[in-house]
Formats: structure tokens, sequence, C-alpha cells
């Protein structure tokens, strides 16, 4: 009977204690969105150095607090033993998605090689870093790339987008503007381009506040550009 109890009252105390961290992840929850204005607060949880929450803003930042929301540190939080920078490891692992889960149907494919390395990408035709990409993939070989076009720098990219998609080659039309200059053709009236719709949402969906983007097989993510070499890197990296 005492030994009943004694497990009774263990578990009512783990009960207690995950309650009380629970709330305790509310009240930071309210006491920043209250700071902050509105609903501005994604999750929180205990951050790996002890006395203190991590908090992932809507926005994509981490920062962290204490319990009475007293401070708030914008920083990075540095395994002392390892060095690894946890707060680094930490959005990484935030930033990753689901690849499978991307409608492939509303991409253009490049393929080039085997086409063995596969990745996705988040492009405007006017960003002068996804040029700067697009010559950096000749070097690169291999690959199967998902082109979402993402027209999101003004309506000369959005028209241009049009004008590739509906072109009889978009791989090769897309190519030729990015990589030559070459201007694309005018667009017919009749194509569907409500896959460029599609994209600028699901880029928004995302997190996308910039191009090019780049997720990886395995779903990590890629902001902004990378030479050929260090494109190699991560692609060789993916298992």
């Amino acid at each position: 009977m005492k030994r009943v109890l004694f497990l009774g009252l263990l578990c009512l105390g783990f009960h207690a204690m995950a309650f009380a961290e629970t709330a305790e992840e509310a009240n930071v929850q309210q006491s920043i969105n209250a700071l902050l204005g509105g609903d501005a607060v994604r999750s929180v949880r205990a951050a790996p150095m002890p006395g203190l929450y991590e908090v992932v803003l809507k926005s994509g930042e981490l920062v962290y607090t204490n319990t009475e929301v007293s401070h708030i540190v914008v920083g990075s939080i540095i395994d002392a033993k390892t060095r690894v920078n946890l707060t680094e490891k930490r959005l990484d692992e935030l930033s990753r998605i689901d690849f499978s889960a991307l409608p492939l149907k509303d991409a253009i494919v490049i393929k080039k090689g085997d086409g063995s390395r596969v990745f996705a990408s988040f492009e405007d035709p006017n960003c002068g870093f996804c040029k700067r990409l697009a010559k950096a993939l000749q070097q690169v070989d291999n690959t199967t790339q998902y082109l979402f076009l993402y027209p999101i720098l003004g309506p000369d990219s959005e028209e241009k987008a049009k004008r590739i998609l509906c072109s009889d080659d978009p791989a090769k039309t897309w190519q030729s503007w990015m990589v030559e200059g070459k201007t694309p053709p005018a667009a017919p009236a009749s194509c569907d381009t409500s896959a460029i719709e599609r994209n600028v949402a699901l880029g928004k969906q995302l997190g996308i506040g910039g191009t090019p983007t780049l997720f990886l097989r395995d779903g990590s993510r890629i902001g902004g550009f990378l030479p050929a070499e260090k494109l190699e890197e991560r692609l060789r990296a993916v298992r």
C-alpha cells in the first residue's frame, strides 16, 4: 500500500513539474506577445542555457529571455566545450522543410548529367544573385534543379516570369535570360500562369524573404548565393 501511495505521489510530482514548465512557457509567450504587440511568437521552450527560454518569433528570429521576461537576449549561445554555435544549429533545424511536400509540378525542371543530386530553388528573374547562381551552376554537374519562379522584385519580374514559364522550353529560356541576357519572348494571352501565383504564396508560407533561396533534398535551406565549390560541398553532404 505504501509503495502504491509513493508511486502515486511521484507521478503527481512529475505531472505538477511538467505543468509548471508548460505554464511558465505560456507566460513567457504571453509576455513577449504583449511586449511586441499582437501574435508575434511562434514557439517557446527551454534554452540550452539554464534559466533562459528560447523564443522563436513568427518573423523567423530567435531570441532568449528569462522567466520574468525582464531581459531579452539577441545573439548566439555557444557550447564552451564543443565550440558549437547552438543558436545557429537551432535556426538550421527550424528552417528545414519537408522536401517531398514541395509541389514540383509548379517548378521548371533543369537536369544536368545523371540528375542524381536534387535541389529546389526560389528565384526572381531580375535578381542579380540569382544570375550569379545560374552561372555558377554551369560548373556543377549531375543535378536536377526544381526552379520555382518567385517574382518578388516588382511588376517587371512578374512579366519576365510569365514569359519564361510560357515559352516553348522554359528551362532553356531561363538559362538564356539569366546567363546570356536574351530577353524572353512575349507570353501568349492564353497561357496559364497560375503556377507563379502559387509559387509566391508558397514562398511566403515558407518564410522566403529574398532570392535565391535553395532547399536541398534533406530539407535544409540555403539563403542566398553560394559559389560553385561551396554548393558542391553542400550537395555532397546530403545523404
